[in-house]
């Protein structure tokens, strides 16, 4: 059976994640995953299961999220697939690329590394623009916002010591719902895009649940003084999630894309 990727973009804010949700008794409730597998179902004529690769949390966006489905019934070109579900899909969420991957295509398992990155304003310079005495309500929902003004040579200090293969169990929530917490980080950055208005960039294997929201939490604190630059490699072998920074909101998060190794992208 043709099995079929998809690279999907969508604005989080009003979703409840990526995962399907489907609670006893109540309606189900909205979500990335949920909104793409009922579009398909749709397009296709029967019940499909849309698999992704990553389960982003309520509130945080994407660019690059991959999912994938397997049908017989994909009668549509693949260059006409994307605007094909996307006449189905609601505003807030876009397939921009389909094709046709080998029948055994996982987008979890077969997955080599993905990026995540997180923008922050901070500071009286960092203040969200404001049309008609009121914030963007745009900026609102893609950028987390600090009053204080942090230190950035500090942050991109730290930033360099987060990388590595290392237990990143200081910088796990739950972490005993994993079989083991070790993971590779292949790249920690921070650069300021404009005047108080900053990115951090994180990209690994992968990551444990809220791991990149308390990784920037962390560097917040350590912008704000709060910790020192010079103590993440002790603060990371320590394993104590006390010890690291807060878990910042979802809001400024956003998955930028996911590798595979060519090999299941004929």
């Amino acid at each position: 059976m043709p099995r079929f990727l998809l690279r999907v973009a969508y604005d989080g804010t009003d979703f409840h994640g990526w995962q399907r949700q489907e609670p006893p008794d109540v309606k189900p409730l909205r979500t990335a995953q949920g909104a793409l597998t009922d579009a398909v179902s749709d397009l296709l004529g029967e019940r499909i299961s849309v698999n992704g690769a990553s389960r982003t949390d309520a509130g945080v966006h994407a660019r690059g999220q991959v999912a994938a489905f397997s049908s017989g019934q994909a009668r549509v070109p693949i260059e006409r697939l994307p605007m094909a579900i996307n006449t189905r899909l609601p505003a807030d969420i876009e397939v921009r690329e389909a094709r046709v991957v080998c029948d055994a295509f996982d987008p979890v398992r077969d997955c080599l590394s993905k990026s995540y990155s997180y923008r922050l304003r901070h500071g009286s310079a960092g203040r969200p623009p404001h049309v008609n005495g009121r914030a963007d309500p745009f900026d609102r929902e893609m950028t987390a916002h600090c009053h204080q003004s942090l230190d950035l040579a500090a942050m991109q200090l730290a930033a360099s010591q987060m990388t590595g293969t290392r237990d990143y169990k200081a910088f796990a929530h739950c972490p005993e719902q994993r079989e083991t917490t070790v993971r590779s980080v292949h790249m920690c950055a921070v650069s300021e895009l404009s005047p108080g208005l900053l990115r951090f960039d994180v990209a690994g294997s992968g990551f444990l649940y809220h791991m990149v929201r308390i990784m920037v939490g962390t560097l917040v604190d350590v912008g704000r003084a709060r910790l020192d630059a010079g103590s993440i490699s002790d603060l990371i072998a320590s394993g104590e999630r006390k010890r690291a920074g807060q878990t910042m909101p979802p809001q400024g998060l956003c998955l930028e894309w996911i590798h595979y190794s060519g090999q299941e992208l004929p």
